[in-house]
């Protein structure tokens, strides 16, 4: 029996207890009432099965189920998220996400464009992507042409579709893909007549000559709030923890060709462009990368796994992300050592602490417990293909 077949067979009992989680984790979560709050669990719940049926991958993983269950609780997070955030910083936040994303893509031909002329055309691009993108939610979703969101949390929905809308990967020839957004940008570019670099470049120093109509105006208190973002990025922001902590970790190991190439990773540059910027040929950019690769897991797993742990949400105290059915099987395969050092390890002693109690060294301690986080890496990705 195939797993679709299965998935088809139990798809009532899967609903139920699918949906029965995410109201939960949205009820508990928000402020909304039960009738708006099981309109999102539905939408969501719905797309995570869709995505479980059309998926191959998925399908031959042979835990359909865990699948739906991780991608559910996926959205349910970054729903939340902008929830949490409220309607005026969450679109400031989706604005920034995305305006970070294209702005190297957005020019005009054959022309030298501004920071301030950039930023224009971006807002230009972005109001028709937000349209695009409410579009495809009502399309996706099956809902009426005329839908708007109405409560805080259908707005937080949207906001965290129209991200994932705009970071989709489009399969492109020769086994690339693209963001959407980017292609989107793209094509948005090649449209702009020369003429507009002088326009808009003329309308910005106006905006600047009427210094009072430029704060009052919304779009442009956005455009500031973004600018701000742009040059001085929140400390608190785990991501821009991550890679700054990550930088230095290169840096401290001598591999600065190792962070001059994941700084062009992070710009998603394709391959082709990072080995002409580096000066290396197609062999010697994939063994760099082989090598950023073997560093990047050292990091994530011995030298700041906490950090990293915490920014993909897969803390200790979460089952290290596992499902409670691999959270049971990582337990199994654990021997005594093991068993005793993760619950040395949930009752928070700091490694000096264990090393004490277990008569083992720090090296010792740090390679034991990087060997069972890998474990766990190589449980979560049974899940997810």
């Amino acid at each position: 029996m195939t797993t679709l077949l299965m998935l088809e067979e139990t798809s009532t009992t899967l609903v139920e207890a699918l949906n029965k989680e995410v109201l939960q984790l949205l009820q508990q979560a928000t402020r909304t009432s039960e009738r708006s709050c099981q309109s999102v669990a539905d939408r969501i719940c719905s797309e995570s099965l869709r995505i479980c049926k059309e998926s191959q991958r998925i399908q031959d993983s042979g835990d359909v189920e865990s699948w739906a269950f991780n991608l559910a609780n996926h959205r349910v997070d970054q729903c939340i998220r902008y929830y949490k955030l409220s309607s005026e910083r969450g679109r400031i936040e989706l604005h920034s996400t995305l305006s970070a994303i294209i702005y190297r893509y957005i020019s005009v031909p054959h022309a030298q464009t501004s920071y301030q002329a950039r930023l224009s055309l971006i807002e230009d691009f972005l109001q028709n992507f937000y349209s695009e993108a409410i579009n495809a939610f009502r399309r996706e979703n099956q809902m009426a042409t005329n839908f708007q969101p109405r409560t805080s949390l259908e707005l937080a929905e949207y906001m965290a579709f129209t991200e994932r809308y705009g970071k989709r990967r489009i399969p492109l020839r020769r086994g690339r893909s693209q963001q959407l957004i980017i292609l989107r940008a793209q094509t948005f570019s090649k449209q702009q007549p020369p003429e507009t670099t002088v326009d808009i470049e003329q309308a910005t120093e106006a905006a600047n000559d009427n210094d009072q109509a430029w704060k009052n105006a919304p779009v442009q208190r956005l455009r500031e709030e973004i600018l701000l973002q742009s040059d001085t990025p929140p400390e608190d922001s785990l991501r821009e923890r991550v890679v700054d902590e990550l930088m230095s970790y290169l840096k401290d190991k001598k591999q600065a060709d190792c962070a001059d190439y994941f700084s062009l990773r992070l710009m998603d540059l394709p391959a082709s462009e990072i080995e002409e910027l580096l000066g290396l040929t197609s062999r010697q950019r994939d063994y760099l990368q082989q090598r950023f690769k073997y560093h990047l897991l050292r990091f994530a797993l011995t030298h700041h796994w906490e950090l990293v742990h915490e920014w993909l949400g897969i803390e200790l105290d979460k089952n290290l992300g596992l499902t409670p059915q691999q959270w049971d099987h990582l337990q199994e395969k654990m021997d005594q050592s093991q068993t005793k050092l993760l619950q040395l390890k949930q009752q928070g002693l700091s490694d000096a602490d264990i090393s004490q109690a277990l008569g083992l060294s720090l090296t010792q301690i740090r390679k034991h417990w990087s060997k069972l986080l890998e474990q766990a890496w190589e449980l979560r990705n049974l899940s997810i293909g």
